[in-house]
């Protein structure tokens, strides 16, 4: 059968519309369980009511509530499907599911959930009478669609995991994330490119935040300044207390300083573990359970140190919280008394070093995921970064953009590029000169670098030099119009 069209409204995601309307597709006699999982403002409310109001299907938002009031909420909103004169009185989730299993497999569209995890904070049995009730509709034919979505991350991650009642049920695993740099850029009608890369270091790809703001985009490299002074240092917006309920949100955060004084570390550039404790005065060991929760919350990422075994790095995930870090967070009663200007004028500086220079990195990291294979000559595996010990010189070469090829067990490990991004520096000679080094370092360790492409990412353009000089060896250089390249 023909999918349901997606409504104009929604802007793009035209890949999470077709996965949820193929599961709304339902095939008879079979129940079906889908899990929509992302973080908050990432547009799953949207898509998922869409997906309710365009199929006939049933959509219940949970809030933080008590047991019976939600049992309470979920009555009135299931006697609507059902088009019952008056809503059931349910004692407990048991009934609840029970009659919503017997109504439900006749009714159209999918019963949609949202919010799950407030349900299941306050009943905790809630996964196991649902995988009861899913085990008894695949019995008896019952083509029930359940569509649980929930925002905190680390709750419905566990929910299909390991040992969980509702591991192996579900039919449909979708996350929704936030748009791509690119996206980004097209979604807040942004065409310039060195004001995209300024723009996304603020608020990155959550789509929300553009509501958030009143759909007040900055329109030129001219109206930067103002813009944030508008949007993200106002305190009239809700995006200027954005980044601090992000943490507060999450059910697992309970002190919240120390929470906030990790992300500072990071954001200030701390980011292994030992640089971190240090920067707050902790042991290492004593932050390992603040790390893993923000880990899980979807806040904080790790990634592996693709040259030395065991290293690892955190970045984090959201660009509005560093911001917040670097810019706000300082200064933060100046800014709720209305001195936005003086702030921000102090903080540029600490913006272009702290903020706009690691996100650079991390925009040609993305650019080198999503590369057609041609540009590197191979599909991309792994890209991240990496540290090059170069002992003849006792110094250590970083390297920015690391694009390795799919491990083979007992070949090497191809490196198909190498690569030095840098926002606010015309690239020359030494810069590839250290990519060479770094290549011949490599190869003495064992990588197979004989087709390894050197890449120069720069958001202020290339020594004229440079071009000249890089005839003879395979160097990339990769500007804002390769990075912001219009889709063919």
């Amino acid at each position: 059968g023909s999918l349901m069209i997606k409504p104009a409204r929604i802007f793009d995601r035209d890949f999470e519309w077709q996965q949820l309307a193929a599961f709304a597709a339902r095939d008879r006699g079979q129940p079906r369980l889908g899990v929509v999982s992302g973080r908050r403002r990432q547009g799953k409310t949207f898509l998922i009511e869409a997906l309710a109001r365009e199929t006939g299907g049933m959509y219940f938002g949970a809030t933080q509530a008590t047991e019976t009031e939600s049992l309470h909420l979920f009555a009135e909103t299931l006697a609507e499907y059902v088009q019952a004169p008056v809503p059931p009185r349910f004692v407990s989730w048991d009934e609840a599911v029970t009659y919503l299993f017997a109504v439900a497999g006749s009714r159209p569209g999918p019963v949609v959930i949202d919010e799950f995890p407030y349900l299941s904070a306050a009943s905790p049995a809630l996964p196991s009478i649902l995988q009861r009730e899913i085990d008894r509709a695949v019995a008896r034919a019952n083509s029930i669609l359940l569509l649980l979505c929930g925002s905190a991350v680390s709750v419905m991650g566990r929910m299909l995991a390991g040992s969980a009642p509702l591991r192996g049920r579900a039919s449909l695993e979708l996350v929704v994330r936030p748009f791509d740099y690119p996206l980004a850029a097209r979604f807040w009608n942004i065409g310039d490119p060195a004001l995209a890369v300024r723009h996304h270091a603020v608020v990155g790809g959550t789509p929300a935040y553009r509501r958030f703001v009143n759909d007040d985009s900055p329109e030129s490299l001219a109206d930067f300044d103002n813009w944030v002074l508008r949007t993200v240092l106002n305190p009239a917006t809700p995006l200027f207390r954005e980044a601090r309920y992000l943490l507060e949100e999450e059910a697992d955060v309970r002190d919240t300083a120390l929470y906030h004084s990790v992300l500072a570390a990071v954001a200030g550039g701390n980011n292994t573990r030992g640089g971190i404790a240090g920067y707050i005065g902790r042991k290492a060991a004593d932050i390992g359970h603040h790390l893993n929760v923000l880990e899980d919350c979807g806040l904080l990422r790790r990634e592996a140190d693709l040259f030395r075994q065991g290293r690892s790095v955190y970045r984090i995930a959201e660009p509005l919280i560093v911001f917040y870090q670097v810019v706000m967070r300082p200064r933060w009663g100046l800014l709720e008394s209305g001195r936005a200007a003086a702030v921000w004028q102090d903080a540029r500086s600490r913006f272009s070093a702290q903020v706009l220079g690691p996100h650079f990195e991390q925009i040609c990291r993305e650019f080198a995921v999503a590369a057609p294979p041609e540009i590197f000559g191979g599909l991309p595996a792994e890209v991240g970064a990496g540290v090059v010990a170069d002992p003849a010189h006792r110094t250590q070469i970083g390297v920015d953009v690391a694009v390795l090829a799919p491990a083979n067990p007992g070949e090497p490990r191809r490196v198909l590029s190498l690569g030095e991004a840098k926002w606010g520096e015309v690239m020359g000679v030494r810069h590839v000169e250290r990519l060479r080094r770094a290549r011949e370092l490599l190869a003495g360790k064992g990588f197979d670098t004989r087709d390894t492409v050197l890449a120069c990412y720069s958001g202020a353009g290339f020594d004229p030099e440079l071009r000249a000089s890089i005839s003879s060896d395979q160097v990339l250089t990769i500007g804002l119009g390769e990075l912001y390249k219009p889709e063919e």
